[in-house]
């Protein structure tokens, strides 16, 4: 999967998942262009996320909910992600 179709396809399902204000997402993967094991088939998502659903919750169920609306993706397509809630957007 080319990562422009794996953006679109995360935002989906997380937006289908939670209710949310606004969703940023970017291709982080160049971060482990030079690491052993890394597969260039698997990308690294940076994911900011601004939802006052979301702040309801801890920040660790927070988490649980925007992994499992992915979590396919998360098994195939993604090497890391780091998930910002309620941070500053770009």
């Amino acid at each position: 999967m080319k990562i422009n179709q794996l953006v679109i396809l995360v935002e989906k399902k997380i937006k289908e998942a939670v209710n949310l204000e606004h969703i940023f997402i970017e291709d982080k993967s160049f971060l482990h262009k030079n690491h052993s094991g890394n597969n260039k088939d698997k990308y690294h998502l940076k994911i900011t996320i601004k939802s006052q659903k979301l702040k309801s919750f801890s920040k660790i169920e927070a988490n649980k909910i925007v992994y499992k609306s992915i979590s396919r993706e998360l098994k195939i397509y993604i090497h890391s992600i780091q998930l910002l809630i309620n941070q500053q957007i770009p």
